[in-house]
């Protein structure tokens, strides 16, 4: 528990790609040392998913900046207000202009 609280306070001053490097690289390292413990050597894998992390994290960072920087651009749709509906024409059939001369 302490160490955990450690951990978050020292992250408290890193920027959000700092962060997310860094949590990539731990978790890659922790995973890449359970993977290696099975296949024969955890502290190989323990590098390489920690190498393999770090660069996910980075990967994962600059993805989430385009999005927010495209979201940014991105105009804002405005909402339609609700105003009185148009009245509709009358119709062709019923307009006196177009009504058929009479027979003779």
């Amino acid at each position: 528990m302490l160490i955990a609280s450690l951990f978050l306070a020292g992250c408290a001053n890193m920027s959000a790609t700092e962060q997310r490097t860094l949590s990539g690289g731990a978790i890659g390292a922790a995973g890449g040392a359970l993977i290696g413990a099975v296949a024969g050597s955890a502290a190989i894998g323990a590098a390489v998913g920690g190498g393999t992390g770090l660069l996910a994290g980075l990967v994962y960072d600059q993805t989430q900046k385009s999005q927010e920087a495209s979201a940014a651009n991105r105009p804002v749709s405005r909402v339609r207000s609700q105003s009185k509906p148009a009245e509709k024409a009358p119709s062709k059939a019923t307009s006196p202009e177009t009504s058929p001369p009479p027979a003779m």
